[in-house]
C-alpha cells in the first residue's frame, strides 16, 4: 500500500491533477470551466513534468473524435457536408490567400506565415504538425504558430457560444460557424457541445469534413516551399470517424451501445480541454510574439465575420 501512494506523496501535485482529471469525467464541469482549470493548475506549477501532456491529448482527441462518430446520422453528416461545401472550400481559399498577403505586410517569416494560416484555414495544430514537416520548418517556428493558434483557439471557446446567443443563432447555424471559425477540432466541439446536441452533430461532421483537406494542403505546400512530400501527416483518426458513422447507420441493431461510446467521447472531450488546459503557460503566450497574435487575430477575425455574414445571409 505504502508503493502505491509513495509517487504522490514525494509529488502531491500528481494527485491534484489526477483528482482534477477525473472531476473533468463528470457532468459537474463544463468545457471551458475544463480548460481554466487546466490553465489554473499549469500557472499554480501542479502539472506533473513526467506527464507528455501533448501527446496524451493528442491520442485521447482522437479516440474521442473516433466515439463522436458512433452519435452521428450518416444521411445528416452528408447533407450537412453537401450543403456546406462552397463555404468549406472558399472559406480555406480566403484565409490562406489573406494569411500569404498580410505576412508580407507585416514582414513574416514565409514558412511561419503559412503554418499560422494553414491553421487558421482547416483545423489549428493539426493542420500545423501535418504542414511542418511537408515545408521542413524550424522547431521554433512551429512552436510559435502553435502557441499562437492555441491561445486564440481557447479564446475562441468562451467567445463563441456568447456571440452565438447574442446574434440568436439556430443551432444548425452555429454549428456551421463554430467549424468553420474555430481552429481546432476540440474547442469547435467544447463551443458546439455548450450550445446545443444539433450544434454538436453539425460542428463535428462540418469540421473533420474539413479537415480532409489537411492531405492535399501538406502536398500543395511542400511543392510550393520545396519541401518533402514523404513526410506529410496524415489524420488517420478522420477516416476512423467516418467507419464510426458508417457502423452506426448499418448495423443500427447496436444503438444503445453507440449512445454510451457516444456519451463517453463527450465527457473525455472535456477532458482533453483540461490538458489543453494544463498546457497553456504564461512563457507559451509570450513566445507566440506581436506580429503572429497580430497575423492570427487579423485571420480569425476576418474567416469568423465573413462567414458569418455568409451563414446568415444565404444559409
Amino acid at each position: 500500500m505504502r508503493s502505491f501512494f509513495k509517487p504522490f506523496i514525494s509529488d502531491p501535485s500528481q494527485l491534484v491533477f489526477i483528482l482534477c482529471a477525473l472531476i473533468c469525467l463528470t457532468p459537474i464541469v463544463s468545457s471551458p470551466i475544463a480548460l481554466v482549470l487546466g490553465f489554473t493548475l499549469a500557472s499554480l506549477g501542479l502539472v506533473p513534468k513526467s506527464l507528455d501532456l501533448g501527446k496524451i491529448t493528442k491520442k485521447l482527441l482522437a479516440y474521442s473524435i473516433i466515439g463522436l462518430g458512433f452519435g452521428i446520422q450518416l444521411d445528416a453528416a452528408l447533407q450537412a457536408s453537401a450543403d456546406n461545401i462552397t463555404l468549406i472550400l472558399g472559406s480555406i481559399v480566403f484565409t490562406l490567400l489573406l494569411g500569404t498577403l498580410l505576412s508580407r505586410l507585416l514582414k513574416i517569416d514565409a514558412k511561419l506565415g503559412h503554418m499560422i494560416s494553414a491553421g487558421t484555414a482547416i483545423c489549428g495544430g493539426s493542420a500545423i504538425a501535418a504542414v511542418s514537416p511537408a515545408i521542413k520548418a524550424g522547431s521554433h517556428q512551429t512552436a510559435i504558430a502553435l502557441a499562437t493558434v492555441f491561445v486564440l483557439n481557447s479564446i475562441a471557446l468562451f467567445l463563441f457560444p456568447a456571440l452565438g446567443h447574442l446574434f440568436d443563432m439556430s443551432q444548425y447555424h452555429f454549428g456551421v460557424w463554430s467549424a468553420i471559425a474555430i481552429h481546432d477540432t476540440s474547442s469547435v466541439v467544447g463551443a458546439a457541445s455548450a450550445y446545443g446536441d444539433e450544434a454538436l452533430t453539425v460542428a463535428t461532421t462540418i469540421k473533420l469534413a474539413r479537415a480532409l483537406w489537411i492531405v492535399p494542403l501538406a502536398l500543395i505546400s511542400a511543392l510550393l516551399f520545396g519541401g518533402d512530400r514523404r513526410k506529410i501527416a496524415i489524420p488517420y483518426f478522420i477516416l476512423l470517424y467516418c467507419v464510426a458513422i458508417a457502423v452506426a447507420h448499418y448495423f443500427p441493431q447496436g444503438q444503445d451501445a453507440y449512445q454510451l461510446i457516444f456519451s463517453a467521447a463527450k465527457r473525455t472531450l472535456v477532458l482533453c480541454l483540461f490538458l489543453i488546459g494544463a498546457g497553456i503557460t504564461v512563457s507559451k503566450m509570450r513566445q507566440a510574439g506581436a506580429k503572429p497574435l497580430i497575423l492570427g487575430l487579423l485571420l480569425w477575425g476576418s474567416i469568423g465575420t465573413v462567414s458569418l455574414l455568409y451563414i446568415i445571409n444565404f444559409s
